[in-house]
């Protein structure tokens, strides 16, 4: 026995509904699902601290999603983690001709245009629609969501030429909001805010930034700092609530400065 085979029949045992643990078995895929984003997640942070092992760690987490998820299919007669797992190696294979195939294409622009052809028409397949922007997951977060409407769109030439459209079009949207603060509509504000930021993630696509990336690190960024501050104060016998905006501003800018030097620079 494999240790994939014996991560099956732990699993099988959590499961078991005479032995098994009583929360596995009130799980279900619903009261699962959160659990299977939040390790997915866990493993981009592993990735950005850098440690093997713990990207080794949330790995095995994630791969427990997999596994739990087949073992409650299984149970329903659907399928099991081997046709899980026969599902991802054939796809892998058809939406690689270049590799497994006949296909001499190689360069990365004739490569892409063929795995998204052949994505077409597995959707066409599955009755997913022919459409554009059809198959993409409505429960990808807002801004990866985003970020893949907009590829779409671009593909049939709704797009762009360059960087300057977004950012024009950033400027708008900020000139919208503006006039909608005064007209104090609060489902119109946050229309306006949402085209606000979509126009955002477009600007960051042209520019070949992820958005997703880079919100996530400037959350860093401003945790890091934030905390910095907090500690100025702490080490004067201050509390932070009730300073001067001046005041909070001028610690902001020292704790940038202090994160900055301990990074060699590379802080911005």
């Amino acid at each position: 026995m494999n240790v994939v085979d014996d991560l099956l029949q732990v699993m099988a045992a959590l499961r078991d509904p005479e032995r098994g643990c009583p929360w596995d078995l009130r799980q279900d895929f619903h009261t699962i699902a959160p659990h299977t984003v939040e390790e997915a997640y866990e493993v981009v942070e592993a990735i950005e601290r850098g440690t093997p092992e713990g990207l080794r760690d949330e790995l095995g987490d994630l791969l427990l999603q997999v596994v739990y998820h087949a073992r409650m299919a299984e149970e329903r007669g659907w399928f099991d983690f081997e046709g899980v797992a026969e599902a991802i190696r054939s796809k892998l294979i058809r939406r690689h001709p270049h590799v497994f195939g006949a296909s001499a294409a190689r360069d990365l622009e004739a490569i892409h245009e063929s795995w998204e052809s052949i994505k077409a028409a597995e959707r066409r397949e599955k009755g997913e629609g022919e459409g554009t922007l059809d198959g993409i997951a409505a429960a990808l977060p807002a801004l990866a969501r985003a970020s893949k409407l907009q590829r779409r769109a671009a593909r049939v030439g709704f797009d762009w030429p360059d960087h300057h459209g977004p950012l024009k079009k950033i400027e708008e949207e900020t000139d919208e909001i503006v006039a909608e603060i005064e007209g104090g509509d609060p489902e119109r504000l946050e229309s306006e805010v949402g085209d606000l930021l979509f126009a955002c993630v477009n600007l960051a696509r042209h520019l070949g930034v992820d958005p997703e990336t880079a919100l996530r690190r400037a959350n860093h960024r401003f945790e890091e700092r934030f905390r910095g501050v907090e500690a100025e104060f702490r080490e004067r016998g201050e509390a932070m609530a009730g300073q001067e905006i001046d005041a909070l501003e001028a610690a902001w800018q020292r704790a940038k400065a202090r994160l900055r030097q301990c990074s060699g620079g590379a802080e911005e």
